[in-house]
């Protein structure tokens, strides 16, 4: 059985802008949600779902695997779900395998 997790950090968020980056207790936000995930070892797979450069080489640096930018359902419109779906969609393409547990996981 092949677990992921799907962290979603979207890079502009119009309420708190820069949210995902923002530093808290000395690391930016979204590496809390990282290590999490990495430390619980309950995934095959950890990926950093985005639509910013900046925010991919931050997932990267805190252990997250980034080898493609989120392609859709990064507007201000589109729901966290259909957000996971697409990242899904390019995560199963990317590796070439379908995964029997996915985890939404939100900074």
């Amino acid at each position: 059985m092949t677990n992921i997790a799907i962290v979603l950090a979207r890079g502009g968020s119009k309420r708190l802008p820069g949210k995902n980056k923002r530093i808290f207790h000395g690391k930016p936000l979204v590496a809390w949600t990282i290590e999490a995930a990495l430390l619980s070892k309950r995934f095959d797979k950890v990926l950093l779902s985005t639509d910013s450069q900046e925010l991919a080489e931050i997932g990267i640096k805190y252990g997250a695997e980034v080898p493609f930018l989120r392609n859709g359902a990064s507007d201000d419109h589109s729901s966290s779900s259909k957000a996971t779906l697409a990242a899904l969609d390019q995560a199963e393409e990317y590796w070439g395998k379908s995964f029997a547990v996915v985890a939404q996981l939100m900074a």
